[in-house]
């Protein structure tokens, strides 16, 4: 249902875009769904790796089937897995994105600070938040963005930046670096 959604493949595709991911990354989504942004991750980061977490044993294997080449060929990698159960990296990672899904973290903070100790430095980090609730508006968008900036600053981030994607209601992603020690 979700990689039917044109919605959801389309701010999921625009999300990628934003990133700048270029072929030797390192890329990791949390909450990957269908794997409609892995996929798009996949192709390219081209010698690069990415990875997956998704709590949902259901998405890793409907993700796996959209991916199989790419797992095959061990470029992604998908696991099942909830934010505060982030695997180790062997080297750091230079792309985080978690599309609609920082809302149900425990403690956002503490999982993006976590976060942060994965990324190079420069790396970057994506939040995307289309409010999903009844009735949502533009103004819901406005305030999920504030509060996106306002997790990422207490963790660390900096450079931040919004874009807005006009669908109904808007998209909003809040882009971020980390800063070098």
């Amino acid at each position: 249902m979700f990689a039917l959604r044109p919605s959801n493949r389309r701010r999921n595709l625009w999300a990628v875009s934003l990133l700048d991911v270029r072929p030797t990354d390192r890329v990791l989504e949390i909450g990957f769904g269908p794997g409609i942004a892995i996929a798009a991750f996949a192709g390219r980061a081209t010698e690069g790796h990415v990875f997956g977490i998704d709590h949902s044993q259901a998405m890793v294997r409907h993700a796996g089937r959209r991916n199989s080449a790419a797992l095959r060929a061990n470029r992604v990698h998908l696991t099942q897995a909830s934010v505060e159960q982030v695997p180790a990296f062997s080297d750091p990672l230079d792309v985080i994105l978690a599309v609609n899904s920082v809302g149900f973290w425990p403690d956002p903070v503490e999982r993006l600070r976590e976060l942060r100790r994965l990324l190079r430095p420069g790396g970057r980090i994506a939040l995307v938040s289309q409010p999903r609730c009844p009735g949502a508006t533009r103004d819901a968008t406005v305030r999920a963005s504030q509060e996106l900036q306002n997790l990422l600053t207490q963790a660390g981030f900096t450079h931040l930046r919004v874009e807005t994607l006009d669908l109904n209601p808007p998209v909003a992603c809040v882009l971020a670096t980390n800063p070098a020690p």
